[in-house]
């Protein structure tokens, strides 16, 4: 099978799935994202949010969609930064993608003052409303599948069963259906190597990209990868806050990959939707006023309650952890809309 399908598998398979099975945040999880870490995220994404809807009229009703809510921490967190926002709650139906029954119920117990709506697919989003959109780290999980060039000629990597009857890696020709999601410059240059591509991926930005045409609207993407299509090998599992080989334990580790930013924007311009960023997660919180909000929150915290808001800080802008590696793009129907937190792109 492609490495895609694979993915999908490992992550979604109904009975072995690891998203399927287990709440995988936190420390006695397998990893930890930035909503986990710190209020201070989903408070900032609150206030993206909110802006956003002021700057396009403020309108009546529309559909606040988290992809990938997690245990629903961010949008909790982003709910109650918008409390104050005259007008936004009154407008907002909640709506959040997520598969798993395990995570879709710790979502209705983190958001039970709030309505909720949960969809399986984003094609079930409700129509005729605008559309606020925010995933922190959905697009890695996606399946990739993954093209090699050697000999002169590109071929796909896929997995089969060794003669032990384990897992191995081996290759077969590519497709031409593979190979036209791969931009032109990587195929011209065809240097030897790994190169990967989301036809997931790719799919579901372009129905993204099509929802915010019909119904107008913005969305917001953070996640870690790269600024630029380039060759390599970036997929990779965790387990236990450790990495794991993709191949062992299948469907017990979490299996990503890094996110091509370019590719992102390359879509977008395809379909005809303005492409704000991709800036650094650090730039992006630091213009909407996280250092701010963190000193505001320190002076009234108690003693034991400062450290661990100055070390989510850390770790969230600093670019030794999340600042320089995680990236935030943002999709706009409307080429006059300016979000806050795009002014230095990479």
């Amino acid at each position: 099978m492609d490495i895609g399908e694979y993915m999908a598998l490992c992550l979604g398979h109904p009975e072995y799935g690891y998203y399927m099975t287990r709440d995988p945040f936190g420390a006695g999880g397998d990893f930890t994202t930035a909503p986990e870490i710190s209020q201070l995220f989903g408070e900032m994404i609150g206030v993206w949010a909110a802006d956003m809807w002021i700057k396009m009229g403020s309108p009546p009703s529309f559909v606040l969609l988290e992809c990938g809510p997690g245990r629903g921490t961010l949008m909790a967190d982003i709910l109650r930064a918008t409390g104050h926002v005259p007008g936004f709650h009154e407008a907002a139906e909640i709506c959040l993608l997520e598969m798993s029954p395990t995570l879709r119920n710790a979502q209705v117990r983190q958001l039970g003052r709030y309505a909720v709506t949960h969809i399986d697919d984003i094609s079930q989003v409700k129509a005729g409303v605008p559309v606020i959109l925010v995933a922190n780290e959905f697009l890695d999980a996606l399946p990739i599948r993954q093209i090699e060039h050697k000999n002169g000629k590109w071929w796909e990597r896929k997995i089969g069963l060794s003669d032990t009857g384990g897992l191995e890696v081996g290759i077969s020709d590519a497709e031409n259906l593979i190979l036209e999601t791969v931009p032109a410059a990587i195929l011209r240059e065809k240097n030897d190597g790994i190169f990967e591509t989301s036809p997931y991926l790719n799919q579901f930005l372009k129905f993204v990209d099509n929802l915010l045409i019909k119904q107008s609207g913005a969305a917001l993407f953070a996640d870690y990868g790269h600024v630029r299509s380039a060759m390599g090998e970036t997929l990779q599992a965790v387990r236990a806050h450790k990495f794991e080989s993709v191949f062992e334990n299948p469907g017990e580790n979490d299996v990503t990959a890094h996110v091509d930013f370019e590719n992102i924007a390359r879509i977008a311009k395809g379909d005809g939707v303005v492409c704000h960023g991709p800036v650094t997660q650090r730039s992006f919180l630091r213009e909407l006023g996280i250092e701010v909000r963190a000193e505001r929150l320190l002076r009234d915290a108690e003693m034991s309650q400062s450290d661990s808001i100055r070390i989510g800080l850390e770790r969230l802008i600093d670019t030794k952890h999340m600042g320089s590696l995680f990236k935030v793009i943002c999709l706009c129907s409307d080429p006059q809309l300016t979000p806050e937190g795009f002014n230095e792109s990479l």
